[in-house]
């Protein structure tokens, strides 16, 4: 079966059906539907990468694919005239819009395109987007830097999708390349994770501090006018004054004479906030009328406190819970009996 030919403006166009081929200038090209193929495509991309990963992945692959065009060009060796004829034409044949170089200039390796109608605008249309691409700006930067032997960059200056009659883009050597792009994507992504992951740890650090507040040293009425305050793990200052002013407020409700301080699950090697923690205690409740007794303070703990310049024998201090509510009570006039 002969395979069918054509000739577009210089440009061979070649179909081998019985291999599913279509030739382009003799190599192998495919065709897509822009609005509803080449969409989906598209809209894929970005479903699965998001809008700032498509947009970097989009500029690229435009810029990888028009280096490869460029190195087709430059095998032309076409003058400066008949080059823009040429990219112009080849573009126009295969569906891409049309591209128009308003300025060439060889020696300062800058370029000014005019691009409408382009497959990439097409699709920016019908995705409903306000603002136009960079697949095809960065794919003809590629272009140019292959034709000029150095890296070329780009600005869009107006967009068709904005609503002008064509996008213009000017081109110009520069050190900005697309390996720098995805290592700054990739940069932004990890910022994003570490300010995710740092917003996280900062919103289960607020749940943990509003749990312990809730667990940590709760007043316990033993007996009439009696109460008790276990001390747990370690209290920093902040944790302190925590304590101090939930034990202030709740003292009154219980019309509690008596504060029973254990220290028996208190973490030794904190001496310090441990003998600060006794005196602004002890002070701030003898003002309420409220008399504080410790127990449970341990041998190790008891040196490290004492050295740390807290004079322990000028409070009521017992070896056990038990012995300090016996202690309340029979300064009550009271006592525990059995029957």
């Amino acid at each position: 079966m002969e395979t069918p030919r054509m000739n577009v403006s210089g440009l061979e166009f070649g179909w081998d059906i019985e291999k599913g081929q279509f030739l382009f200038e003799g190599e192998d090209a495919v065709l897509f539907w822009i609005s509803s193929a080449m969409k989906t495509f598209f809209d894929t991309i970005e479903e699965v990468s998001g809008k700032e990963a498509t947009s970097v992945v989009l500029e690229t692959t435009g810029y990888r694919q028009g280096t490869v065009v460029g190195e087709y060009f430059e095998k032309l060796n076409a003058r400066e005239r008949d080059f823009a004829e040429t990219l112009t034409k080849t573009y126009a044949s295969a569906g891409w819009g049309k591209a128009t170089l308003k300025e060439f200039n060889l020696e300062e390796k800058r370029v000014v395109i005019h691009l409408k109608d382009d497959w990439e605008y097409k699709i920016n249309v019908a995705q409903g987007k306000e603002k136009g691409g960079n697949f095809l700006p960065a794919h003809y930067a590629g272009i140019f830097t292959g034709i000029f032997g150095t890296n070329i960059w780009y600005n869009k200056l107006q967009s068709q999708v904005e609503g002008h009659e064509y996008t213009i883009v000017e081109y110009y050597p520069s050190n900005v390349t697309v390996t720098e792009n995805i290592h700054e994507l990739i940069r932004n992504r990890e910022e994003q994770e570490i300010m995710q992951l740092e917003a996280l740890v900062e919103d289960k650090t607020k749940e943990l501090k509003t749990l312990i507040k809730a667990l940590s040293s709760p007043m316990i009425p033993v007996l009439e006018e009696v109460v008790v305050v276990p001390l747990l793990g370690k209290y920093d200052e902040d944790r302190t004054d925590e304590l101090i002013e939930k034990t202030l407020h709740s003292l009154p409700k219980h019309k509690a004479k008596f504060l029973i301080l254990d220290f028996t699950g208190l973490d030794a090697e904190v001496a310090p906030l441990s003998a600060d923690l006794i005196e602004k205690l002890v002070s701030a409740t003898s003002l309420i009328g409220t008399k504080t007794i410790l127990v449970g303070i341990k041998a190790e703990l008891s040196m490290s406190i004492t050295k740390s310049g807290i004079n322990l024998s000028k409070y009521d201090c017992f070896q056990t819970l038990e012995h300090g509510i016996y202690y309340a009570l029979a300064e009550k006039g009271r006592k525990i009996t059995s029957m």
